[in-house]
């Protein structure tokens, strides 16, 4: 069963089935940047859990026990194969993936605000390995649908579901420039750590109302600085050694855009400071992390001078 087959009427199914097909034939040419984290997730697809928890901290897939020591080994290889692993835990037969970010934390801060998901149909756009998408799942969903057009991402996701099971989750290789195909569609939208890098997050906020049905809610996560004015950052060339950052908001810069964007009942819930305590490097992201961002001088700074950055929480809906 596909994806498509949970969505309503309304939308362009027959368009969506389309471009679904059009990315599959893409992502299945036999080239190395594609079998370099297509194999892995054709091996892992060979092991199914049969146990799996994703209401804990650590998404757990599979029992420590359900595989031999040599099973487990190669499983481990296979889950290496997509290193640089930024969202997690994951705890995979026993095998702890210890990820970049602690994304426990971030979910605990949006867990008190969240409406209900029981049976909604949910997108979560730049969903990367789908770690928020398993703990969604713990709240029995109709559907969530990642949107993710990295072939390492895709395919690490993938590599999970396929041993977890979880049939209310899918994904595509699908960007915000789709979002025009799914008019009227989702519940709830989540887009966390991706507005910054969006060169109009007036118009991507409004393709986003766009495709959430009346009454429906965006969860919005995003990299910002301190203060209380309505400003954003245009760094010059990065922010904070990553390039393709464009806007680097305030919250109420954020409340505003949403506003102005045309969602109603905007709460801007929560904004703490980054730390190396909650993104770093690890075994399973080798690279470098938040503590190489900043300046090592004045940790109220970023490498390039700019304030450092905090991460800002809001929840919007569109009007009934």
């Amino acid at each position: 069963m596909n994806y498509f087959d949970f969505l309503p009427e309304s939308v362009a199914i027959d368009t969506i089935i389309s471009e679904h097909e059009k990315l599959q034939k893409w992502i299945n040419q036999d080239k190395k940047g594609f079998l370099r984290y297509r194999k892995p997730y054709q091996a892992l697809s060979q092991f199914t859990a049969d146990f799996v928890d994703c209401a804990a901290d650590t998404v757990i897939i599979g029992d420590s026990n359900q595989l031999s020591p040599d099973e487990k080994l190669i499983v481990q290889g296979h889950l290496k194969s997509f290193i640089p692993w930024r969202k997690g835990p994951f705890s995979v037969f026993g095998n702890t993936v210890d990820a970049e970010w602690r994304s426990e934390k971030k979910w605990q801060r949006l867990a008190p605000i969240l409406p209900d998901l029981r049976g909604k149909i949910i997108a979560d756009i730049g969903c990367n390995n789908g770690y928020y998408m398993f703990r969604m799942a713990a709240s029995e969903p109709k559907l969530v649908l990642g949107f993710e057009p990295s072939i390492q991402h895709y395919y690490c996701f993938k590599s999970l579901n396929a041993m977890a099971g979880c049939s209310n989750l899918d994904i595509d290789l699908l960007g915000i420039e789709h979002l025009n195909l799914f008019a009227n569609c989702f519940d709830i939208v989540f887009l966390m750590g991706i507005i910054y890098h969006r060169p109009s997050p007036i118009g991507t906020l409004r393709d986003i109302l766009s495709a959430l049905i009346p009454g429906g809610s965006l969860i919005l996560e995003s990299q910002g600085i301190p203060g209380d004015e309505p400003y954003a950052l245009f760094p010059d060339d990065t922010y904070a050694k990553v390039p393709g950052t464009y806007f680097v908001p305030t919250g109420k810069c954020l409340s505003n855009w949403m506003k102005k964007a045309g969602f109603k009942n905007i709460d801007f819930f929560c904004s703490h400071p980054m730390s190396a305590d909650e993104q770093r490097q690890t075994e399973w992201m080798p690279f470098e992390s938040y503590s190489d961002f900043i300046d090592q001088k004045d940790p109220q700074l970023t490498v390039e001078g700019y304030p450092a950055p905090c991460r800002i929480f809001l929840k919007g809906d569109k009007k009934e």
